[in-house]
């Protein structure tokens, strides 16, 4: 019974150290202010142009793709989710949106590294409603992506017990991690 007992401390120790590893994962320092006291986005200091032959798709696209996004708004929140029933993460989020609303077979990116790799910097004053918008969430470049609707609003499947929501770009979690929008349309 004696080795149970450490057993069981043994686990709870090692649930504790990986939650609160989690956590820390997540902390960041605190957005940056504008001169009014207002949380607001960092503008990346330089966007990388895309690496691969960036997607094209046709402009006329746009508000299809807002609009699918828009209809899974509260669909849950899974780890290499794709599809609605099965539910989402971030990029597939995006890759299920843009399925949709294209043309063809296209073969389309999964990762967000690989969506920042086939679109273009745009820069937010140009921002439209359909381009990407992306995030670093976890130390690394382009870890977390969403699709912008308008009106500094972004879709986007947020992480593990949530579900794809609505947010502003002004959040203050989102705006201290900001990286810049970027387009997958055809000029």
């Amino acid at each position: 019974m004696h080795q149970t007992q450490a057993l069981l401390v043994d686990r709870r120790a090692a649930l504790a150290l990986a939650a609160a590893a989690l956590l820390a994962g997540c902390a960041s320092p605190p957005a940056p202010r504008s001169p009014t006291g207002t949380v607001g986005r960092r503008e990346p200091a330089s966007p990388m142009p895309a690496s691969r032959a960036p997607l094209d798709i046709d402009p006329g696209e746009r508000e299809a793709a807002v609009a699918q996004a828009m209809l899974l708004v509260n669909t849950p929140y899974t780890y290499g989710g794709n599809t609605p029933r099965g539910g989402f993460d971030c990029s597939g989020l995006i890759q299920y949106v843009f399925a949709q609303v294209t043309e063809g077979a296209r073969r389309l990116p999964r990762s967000t590294a690989q969506w920042a790799a086939v679109s273009e910097p745009v820069a937010d004053a140009q921002m439209q409603r359909g381009d990407l918008v992306f995030f670093n969430t976890s130390g690394a470049p382009f870890s977390h992506m969403g699709l912008y609707v308008g009106n500094d609003q972004f879709v986007h499947a947020p992480s593990t017990g949530g579900t794809v929501r609505k947010v502003s770009l002004d959040n203050r979690y989102f705006a201290a991690r900001y990286m810049g929008a970027r387009r997958v349309f055809a000029a």
